[in-house]
């Protein structure tokens, strides 16, 4: 079960933070933004070995104790962070990347909106 959603801007800045444990959200918070460094290494890799960034999803970016933290960045360079309880079940590549797929598809869905700007806080009720 995801226990916590994040969508950050290129910039890296959080756009986006979902809890499922409220109590936690900072920690969550420092999860994510931790993770921003994850990223920023692999995309240097990516870049230095292809062209072309045609996969967006970066797999698992680092486990802990309690949690496993995975990434994908659009074209656009918003990154996704999603956090998995790992006590539960243990989730494959092919359902993580149909998660973020999901997640693309619905912040594709919000930046299509006339009323959002861009690059502010997304908020839903």
């Amino acid at each position: 079960m995801a226990v916590c959603v994040a969508v950050i801007a290129r910039d890296n800045y959080p756009l986006y933070i979902r809890t499922a444990e409220p109590d936690h959200e900072l920690k969550f918070h420092y999860i994510a933004h931790t993770s921003l460094d994850v990223i920023e290494e692999k995309l240097a890799t990516l870049t230095k070995t292809t062209s072309d960034m045609r996969e967006l999803y970066l797999g698992i970016l680092y486990p802990t104790e309690d949690y496993k933290v995975y990434g994908y960045v659009t074209n656009t360079k918003i990154k996704f962070v999603v956090v998995v309880d790992a006590s539960g079940i243990n989730y494959r590549d092919t359902e993580m990347r149909a998660i973020f797929r999901k997640l693309h598809h619905a912040y594709s869905d919000v930046i299509s909106n006339p009323f959002y700007t861009p690059e502010t806080t997304i908020t839903s009720p």
